[in-house]
Order: structure tokens, then C-alpha cells, then sequence
């Protein structure tokens, strides 16, 4: 038998038949058509399957984890969990989440929805602008560390679904005590560079909001 009679392999170069797709790849391929013709969540849907709540911050939240079977951490503050998590949701009717300052770190994942632009200021009057969201290929990020110290305003960005939900882990864990409002006179006074911004997206000298959708 001579080369040019012999059969090409499935695979080999120059075969016209393509390798079958495996079991888990077909699998896969369906899921992801399906998952593109699913309807995308409502804020009714979100708020009641969640369990969400009006926050101080702005937006919605629940609280879904704390590391209530390890030890606490003894903070300059008093004892804390060592880890805390929260769903945290933002909407058309409460689109901001205002300045404020929290003594613990806290990592902030990307879930689902619009993108959310956060506006880091730091002590030395820095201000850092971060985008999350599924656009990573557009420098939009899916997760977000935030020092503690750091004055930190969220605000949701346009798109079709009318709300942006992320997730955040605090450590040590998150105590109203360990966070600090802010008060948009004074944080003006503070940062003159950005007192445009600052005035835009803090709580007033009266505790409400400078910008409505409370």
C-alpha cells in the first residue's frame, strides 16, 4: 500500500473529518445557549429571593456569612468576627452608594447587572475611580480590594438592567461601629480637589442624601 492510498486518520493533517465534540464539551455548548436566552433577574426578583434590605450606605443589602465558628479578632476597636460577607445592591431608585470609611479591608466581587463605578478617596487625597463589571476586555474589573482608612462612594453606571449586584467580604468583620458617614461640608473641606464629587455623592449636614434614590 502506498502513502497516498493509505486512510487518513480523524484528525491527522489534511483530513476533511472533524474529532466528535466530548460529552462534557456538548453539555457545556447547551448550557451556555440556554443560559443566553434566559430573562436576566428583575430588582423585585433580587430584593425578595435575597432577602434584601434598605442600607445606611444606599442601596440594599444582607448580610450571609460570618465566621461565627472561629475564633474573633481582638481589634484596637474591640472583638470582631474574623470574616464577614454581605450582597450588596444598588438600583435606579437608590443608585449611590455614599462616601464613608471602614477600619477593616473589604473585597468587593462583581455578581451580575450594570456596571458600578467606585471613587476611592485616599488619605493623601488621592482619588481612584474603579469600574466593576463583566466587560473585562473595557478595564472593568470583577473584584476590588478596598484598604481600610480609605473613604470609598459607589455609584451605579447605565445599562439595560437597572442595577448592579456585587458581594463583599470584610476582615475583620463588618461592625457599624468600625464605619464612619460622611458628612459632605466636611469632607469638601477635606478634599477641595474633589469637592464637586464629594458633594455629589455624600449624605448632607442634615444626614440625607446630596443626591435622591435614597
Amino acid at each position: 500500500m502506498t502513502d497516498s492510498s493509505r486512510r487518513r486518520r480523524p484528525g491527522a493533517p489534511g483530513s476533511t473529518r472533524r474529532p466528535r465534540a466530548s460529552g462534557a464539551s456538548t453539555i457545556l455548548a447547551t448550557s451556555l445557549a440556554a443560559a443566553s436566552t434566559t430573562a436576566a433577574p428583575s430588582v423585585e426578583d433580587l430584593v425578595q429571593a435575597l432577602g434584601l434590605e434598605a442600607h445606611v450606605e444606599g442601596g440594599y443589602f444582607r448580610r450571609t456569612y460570618a465566621a461565627e465558628e472561629h475564633p474573633r479578632v481582638q481589634t484596637p476597636a474591640g472583638e470582631r468576627y474574623s470574616l464577614t460577607s454581605i450582597f450588596y445592591l444598588l438600583t435606579r431608585e437608590s443608585p449611590t452608594g455614599h462616601f464613608h470609611r471602614n477600619r477593616s479591608d473589604i473585597v468587593h466581587y462583581f455578581q451580575l447587572g450594570d456596571p458600578i463605578t467606585y471613587y476611592l478617596l485616599h488619605p493623601d487625597g488621592r482619588l481612584e475611580t474603579v469600574v466593576m463589571g463583566q466587560d473585562v476586555a473595557a478595564g472593568q474589573r470583577l473584584q476590588l480590594t478596598v484598604p481600610g482608612g480609605i473613604w470609598k462612594a459607589s455609584s451605579l453606571g447605565e445599562g439595560p438592567h437597572g442595577y448592579g449586584l456585587i458581594s463583599e467580604a470584610v476582615s475583620p468583620g463588618f461592625d457599624y461601629a468600625d464605619m464612619t458617614l460622611g458628612d459632605a461640608a466636611k469632607l469638601a473641606e477635606a478634599f477641595p480637589e474633589h469637592a464637586e464629587l464629594v458633594r455629589r455623592l455624600a449624605h448632607g449636614d442634615d444626614g440625607k442624601s446630596t443626591q435622591g434614590g435614597r
